[in-house]
């Protein structure tokens, strides 16, 4: 046989309340943070990944260019 207690019954309505709303509040504040987080890395001159990589091609080509050129200048001084 199964009895109900009404004031359990309520305590457990409570608790199962409280959770959701515990929860709901989780992902409030994590969004939050998230947002945050979002704001402060655009108001920061960071440079994508891709960008970072064209820059360093362009930087090893200017370097080997310089190199080459060195060389042909160094040659037509010793004519």
């Amino acid at each position: 046989m199964q009895t109900r207690n009404k004031m359990l019954d309520d305590f457990s309505q409570l608790m199962t309340n409280a959770m959701g709303v515990a929860q709901g509040a989780k992902e409030e504040a994590e969004n939050a943070f998230a947002s945050m987080v979002d704001r402060w890395l655009a108001d920061r001159d960071f440079v994508t990944r891709e960008e970072f990589d064209a820059v360093q091609a362009m930087a090893l080509k200017a370097r080997e260019e310089n190199i080459d050129l060195k060389a042909r200048v160094e040659a037509l001084e010793n004519k």
